[in-house]
C-alpha cells in the first residue's frame, strides 16, 4: 500500500463509478472536497484503493488478487503498526472483498456469522462485521406522513457558520465538511435552536447535483423529543423544493436512526456488510 499524492486521488473515479450503493463520502474524497486520503498498490496505475473519509468511512475496492496490497492491508486493518489513530467504518467492493477479508484477517474478525452462532467476542478480535442499511426515499410515503403529522412551533433555521461551530456531536457539519465558509457556500443544513441554543440539525453530510445524503445530530440534553425528526423535515423539504433526492444511509444496529428513516418515507432497499475497524 502506498498513500497516493493529491494529484492522483483522480485515479480512483472511474472504478467507484462502478459502485453500486451509496459511496459519495468517498467521492468527496477522491475529488478533495475533504480532507481525506488514499492508499493503492502502486502510485502510477493502481487497480486497488483504500479511501478513507476524516470522518473515519473508508471504502476498499478494486483487484482482491494483489498478494503484497493484501499483506499490507491486514498490517493497516490489525493496526500492527500503529498507523491509525481512530476507529473506521469499512464497506467494500466489489463483494469478493468480504470473503478476501475473512481469508486475511481469520480470528481477528467476528462475523455476523459467528455473533448469530453465539460465539464469544474474543480479545484479539480487531475487526467486527456489521451491518449497514441503504434507503430510497418514497416521496408518497413522506407525504402520507407529513399530512398526520401536527406542526410544532420550533424555531428552525438555516445552519450557518456559528451553528457549524457550536453544534455539539459527532455527526455534525465540521466533520464533513473543510470549514464553515465552504459548507455554507455548497452545503445546506437546518438547525433546531432551543433558547438561541443549537440543539438538533439535519444537513447534507455529501452533496451533488442532484443528490443529498443526510447527516443527523441532537445534543444529548435534547434527545428523546423528536426534534430530529423536525429538522430532517426541514431538508427533505428542500430536497424536494430543489430538486435533489434525499439519501439516508446508517448502520441496522442504529435503531433510532434505522426507524427514523422509515417514519419519514425511506424505504430499505439493501443490507450490507459494514466492518468496525477497531484501533
Amino acid at each position: 500500500m502506498v498513500l497516493l499524492d493529491k494529484h492522483k486521488f483522480g485515479l480512483a473515479l472511474p472504478l467507484l463509478a462502478e459502485v453500486t450503493f451509496n459511496q459519495m463520502f468517498a467521492c468527496d474524497v477522491a475529488a478533495q472536497k475533504i480532507e481525506g486520503f488514499i492508499y493503492a498498490d502502486n502510485g502510477e496505475s493502481p487497480t486497488s484503493f483504500y479511501i478513507v473519509h476524516p470522518y473515519g468511512m473508508s471504502l476498499l475496492l478494486g483487484n482482491t488478487e494483489n498478494a503484497e496490497f493484501n499483506l499490507q492491508l491486514s498490517t493497516y486493518l490489525l493496526n500492527k503498526d500503529q498507523l491509525r489513530e481512530k476507529t473506521e467504518w469499512l464497506q467494500v467492493f466489489p463483494e469478493r472483498w468480504n470473503t478476501k477479508l475473512n481469508d486475511l484477517l481469520g480470528k481477528n474478525l467476528l462475523t455476523r456469522k459467528h455473533k448469530e452462532e453465539g460465539k464469544p467476542y474474543w480479545d484479539h478480535v480487531r475487526v467486527e462485521e456489521q451491518t449497514r442499511v441503504n434507503f430510497k426515499f418514497n416521496p408518497g410515503k413522506f407525504a402520507a406522513f407529513i399530512s398526520s403529522h401536527p406542526p410544532r412551533n420550533l424555531e428552525i433555521r438555516r445552519t450557518g457558520e456559528m451553528e457549524f461551530q457550536n453544534m455539539p456531536g459527532t455527526v455534525v457539519p465540521k466533520f464533513f465538511w473543510k470549514n464553515a465558509p465552504q459548507f455554507v457556500e455548497q452545503g445546506i443544513g437546518f438547525t433546531l435552536h432551543i433558547n438561541n441554543e443549537p440543539a438538533s440539525t439535519a444537513f447534507s453530510a455529501y452533496i451533488d447535483t442532484r443528490l443529498l445524503e443526510f447527516g443527523i445530530e441532537t445534543a444529548p440534553l435534547f434527545r428523546g423529543k423528536g426534534f430530529a425528526k423536525e429538522t430532517c423535515i426541514a431538508l427533505i423539504n428542500y430536497c424536494l423544493n430543489n430538486g435533489y433526492e434525499p439519501v439516508w444511509a446508517c448502520r441496522l444496529e442504529n435503531i433510532g436512526s434505522y426507524l427514523l428513516a422509515q417514519q419519514l418515507g425511506f424505504e430499505p432497499v439493501r443490507y450490507l456488510p459494514f466492518y468496525k475497524v477497531n484501533r
